[in-house]
């Protein structure tokens, strides 16, 4: 088929929750893609930093093909192996002490959020339920999740939504205190707001957080969905600022492209779960682990993080060369390859220019260019992704 095809096909039977770009891609090898007519594209999105290891990493394909062949899928009523050895590799590579694993991001804070509620009504009684959240915050599509995310335009028409919930300004302090209660239960943030805007939680920020947290009796819950699995520079971001966090959620890269999500506890919170509390029918089966497995091992043992340090430095410093030369671009922040461009015009004008010219980035907040390519991206393609945003912003310039 080729690409008109698809999306007649797709128009016709899917339902339209999403707004799809005109592309439909076939093909991927490393950062990048190829759509059904065999045009090459370079991408800075690379499924939403889903795939760390670019494509169809030989490691990842050759672990779900093996696995594939033994066992796809059985219940968690049983003790599967790749499960228990994806769990001992993400505990003994962070401060956690054990893990659940599920499917999706969403469901990764559907978990935490259960189980800070869980704990606090064992821990402090039935009064003690309130999570806080930060605005512009992105946690989830569940109703709960939607909830906790602090942007109304994902909650509208959802309504009534489930209560407990709070949102105050990222990176404020006193807001925080402030709405810090008897009845908090659990502080949930992002270390960087990746749907927010690539907003970077700053150090005192992080440090007075966790103070708080300590003299709330709350937990605190880091939200490393997008942020997680060596997306910053860091295996987790918890780790630029020495804070650890009660919980950590992931997803995203953890699978290398393939669906899973994870929940992380440590200390008393590790231990409040038990049988009937919570679980999932396909969450940590065979396949979904073998695949998380194999990224775990390239991405730490290939050093992969401390590349994704170097490449996202020189993306960062080609961002501040266009920032010198635009006087349209506001702001360029974020970590390792996790990168935000802060605009001042409308961001959809430059990612359609991009794509036209083979190039795929994401806008978020309407006005901020994400940029999120696979870890292994090379310098090489860092200066030819960065080659054709100056040639489409000159364009707009120059309009």
């Amino acid at each position: 088929m080729n690409t008109k095809e698809i999306i007649k096909l797709g128009d016709k039977y899917l339902m339209r929750n999403y707004g799809r770009i005109p592309l439909a891609p076939v093909e991927g090898d490393g950062a990048r893609l190829w759509d059904a007519d065999g045009k090459e594209y370079l991408d800075f999105v690379s499924g939403i930093a889903v795939n760390a290891l670019g494509h169809c990493n030989l490691a990842v394909v050759d672990a779900i093909c093996d696995q594939a062949k033994k066992l796809i899928h059985c219940s968690n009523l049983y003790y599967i192996e790749p499960q228990a050895l994806l769990a001992k590799m993400l505990v003994e590579n962070s401060v956690m002490d054990k893990a659940f694993f599920c499917n999706s991001g969403g469901e990764a804070n559907e978990a935490a959020i259960k189980l800070a509620r869980k704990y606090a009504k064992v821990k402090h009684g039935p009064d003690k339920f309130e999570i806080i959240t930060a605005l512009e915050s992105f946690h989830g599509r569940t109703l709960a999740t939607i909830t906790a995310t602090g942007q109304p335009k994902y909650q509208k028409g959802f309504e009534p939504l489930p209560e407990g919930f709070k949102y105050v300004p990222f990176n404020d302090l006193k807001a925080l205190e402030e709405a810090v209660g008897p009845a908090t239960c659990a502080v949930m943030l992002e270390p960087i707001q990746g749907e927010g805007g690539v907003n970077v939680a700053t150090q005192e920020y992080m440090d007075g957080v966790k103070k708080i947290c300590r003299k709330a009796g709350a937990l605190l819950i880091f939200d490393e969905v997008q942020t997680g699995i060596g997306r910053t520079g860091r295996l987790f971001a918890y780790e630029h600022y020495g804070v650890k966090p009660d919980i950590i959620t992931l997803a995203k890269a953890l699978g290398g492209g393939f669906p899973i999500g994870a929940m992380l506890a440590r200390g008393d919170a590790a231990k409040i779960f038990q049988p009937g509390d919570h679980a999932s029918t396909f969450g940590g089966n065979p396949l979904a682990c073998a695949a998380a497995l194999a990224t775990l091992e390239e991405i730490i043992e290939g050093e992969v993080v401390e590349y994704t340090n170097a490449v996202g430095e020189i993306l960062y410093n080609k961002l501040l060369e266009l920032w010198g030369k635009y006087d349209f671009i506001k702001d360029v922040r974020g970590k390792g390859l996790l990168l935000g461009m802060e605009l001042e015009i409308e961001g959809k004008k430059i990612v359609d220019g991009c794509l036209e010219k083979g190039l795929l980035i994401n806008c978020v907040g309407g006005n901020v260019l994400r940029f999120i390519p696979p870890l292994i991206v090379s310098s090489t393609e860092v200066k030819q992704a960065v080659g054709i945003i100056d040639e489409v912003m000159a364009r707009l310039k120059k309009n």
